[in-house]
């Protein structure tokens, strides 16, 4: 009795009670068929799983370091699934709550971690091998969507983590722009080219195939699955079953006004009396140089907090302080979901609800441009339009019931940020994690040991 409470049993008994738990919390119990590989490996030894080193005797340094890394990338390599990963900051979108060069530690026990949909890749690459540069995963073994238990659920104001829902499809040549917008903006040009040549364009809808077209025989287009799409990360403003509306880049949820964060910028103009200001103020305000920009004669462009325009208006040379909006009734192609008739923009927006699994709608001609990704690439179906028919997998209809929740993500810098005003909702199983806190935070603009932001060191992600 005593043997199976030392030694190798002891060490096999603790592993299968773990191996046994996280089989438990993944759901799927044909992993239980991984038993007789540990008991193997610490009990009956018939197969030498570690190939790579001799089971008994002494190897040689090599295979010990080699053996050791092996060890470390399997073990960060499932840290990063199931637990908590590192995710660097690359674009302004959310300061001044986040800032560039900030690296987060994202909890993926937060909401739950995911079970990848394409377990097979090279280590500690999203999409893209270094320096060779070719695509870093395969699908020889595809996953659906299952997301384990985790410790709460996306609430309206959290920071979030996300794969970008439009970048299912990619343009190599210009991956910091959606292949979708792409088209939109290429079928755009042409109709503006029919004008210039005082013809009469065809319509939109017509001109953007012939658009995709060009696109893609212009440029080269890769596809990515759902865990291999880029990391954001924004804070979610809506939660499913929610109405969101913006007005004068106020917005409002379920009717009520979303408080404004301390950290939260907007585009304002600086007007002076003719003199720049100091470049240090602007740094003592926490203002980049690549902030703002300096227009010859004494206006300035930037994104400020409330707080800031406030401190820029005591400044004996700045004579005016001016937040800058889009005109409320004037239409803006670049944002969802692209519709003339609705009149939308950056800063007036909505009212738009939020999809909430298991709800049905009403949908027609008039309202499925909100769900046709939904419908069609989220949630796979077969959608098409005929005049004012409308098919899903080849049932005519005029109802569909969502089966996942979506939520609506917003940057801190309102104005410079592509989040779902852009590009729509972000499905459920997009969710990545949550930021806790930022462990490094690295300023691109200084020098030395300078370029290290101390005071953000440890400094909890909000």
């Amino acid at each position: 009795m005593l043997k199976y409470l030392s030694g190798k049993y002891l060490k096999f008994e603790i592993a299968s009670v773990i191996y046994i738990l996280v089989v438990v919390w993944i759901g799927n119990y044909w992993f239980l068929l991984g038993l007789p590989i540990i008991y193997d490996i610490y009990i009956s030894e018939k197969v030498n799983w570690t190939f790579w080193k001799k089971r008994h005797g002494k190897n040689s340094a090599f295979i010990e370091w080699l053996d050791a890394l092996i060890f470390a990338v399997v073990a960060v390599t499932l840290i990063n699934i199931f637990l908590f990963q590192n995710y660097r900051i690359p674009t302004g979108s959310m300061e001044k709550s986040l800032l560039i060069g900030d690296h987060l530690f994202v909890s993926k026990v937060a909401y739950g971690p995911r079970m990848p949909n394409t377990p097979v890749a090279f280590p500690f690459t999203q999409h893209t091998m270094p320096v060779v540069k070719t695509k870093s995963w395969s699908d020889i073994i595809y996953w659906p969507y299952k997301r384990l238990r985790g410790f709460g659920i996306v609430k309206r104001g959290d920071a979030v983590v996300f794969n970008f829902p439009a970048g299912d499809t990619v343009v190599l040549e210009d991956q910091a722009t959606a292949y979708y917008e792409i088209v939109r903006r290429t079928a755009r040009e042409m109709i503006q080219s029919k004008y210039y040549q005082g013809l009469e364009p065809e319509p939109f809808e017509k001109v953007l195939d012939k658009a995709r077209k060009e696109v893609r025989q212009r440029y080269n287009i890769t596809y990515r699955p759902v865990d291999r799409r880029d990391n954001y990360v924004k804070r979610c403003i809506a939660v499913p079953g929610d109405t969101i509306y913006i007005e004068d880049g106020t917005v409002y949820v379920n009717g009520e006004k979303v408080p404004e964060l301390k950290t939260q910028q907007t585009t304002w103009t600086v007007q002076t009396n003719g003199t720049t200001i100091n470049p240090k103020a602007f740094e003592r305000l926490g203002i980049s140089k690549s902030d703002y920009q300096y227009f010859a004669g004494s206006a300035y462009i930037m994104p400020l907090t409330t707080e800031n325009a406030g401190k820029l208006k005591t400044f004996a040379n700045v004579s005016d302080v001016q937040r800058v909006f889009a005109r409320k009734g004037e239409y803006a192609p670049y944002i969802f979901p692209y519709k003339s008739n609705l009149k939308w923009n950056e800063d007036n927006f909505g009212p738009l609800w939020i999809p909430r699994k298991g709800t049905t709608v009403k949908i027609d001609t008039s309202n499925i441009a909100l769900y046709e990704r939904i419908i069609d690439v989220y949630e796979e179906n077969d959608l098409k339009i005929e005049g004012s028919d409308i098919y899903i997998n080849g049932q005519k209809t005029d109802q569909y019931t969502f089966r996942m929740d979506y939520y609506w993500m917003m940057g801190d810098n309102r104005h410079n940020s592509a989040d779902s005003r852009y590009w729509g909702f972000v499905p459920e199983d997009h969710i990545v994690g949550k930021p806790k806190f930022i462990w490094l935070s690295i300023d691109k603009e200084s020098k030395g040991l300078r370029k290290i932001r101390w005071g953000r060191l440890f400094m909890k992600a909000r």
